[in-house]
């Protein structure tokens, strides 16, 4: 029995993606504590997922919106020259 049975259409979207997510913060090149900050961050989201499934979805798009540019910002570091 998948974890996904007898949940709605949304709440398995949700849960797709929330999980994507937690799999993105994992492998994010970024220190130790900016890691733990976001994953403190999905788990609250996590937790208002339990009560409000809506907010939650609105949330976790801000929190992706977010990790996008964090990881946009992240290449392009890496991507200037020293002295630059």
């Amino acid at each position: 029995m998948a974890a996904d049975d007898g949940l709605t259409r949304s709440e398995r979207e949700l849960a797709r993606l929330l999980r994507e997510a937690h799999s993105r913060v994992r492998v994010l090149p970024v220190p130790p504590e900016t890691r733990q900050r976001l994953a403190k961050h999905l788990l609250a989201i996590c937790g208002a997922a339990k009560h409000d499934l809506d907010r939650a979805a609105t949330r976790l798009e801000s929190f992706l919106i977010d990790l996008d540019d964090l990881v946009s910002d992240t290449r392009s570091a890496g991507n200037i020259a020293e002295g630059d």
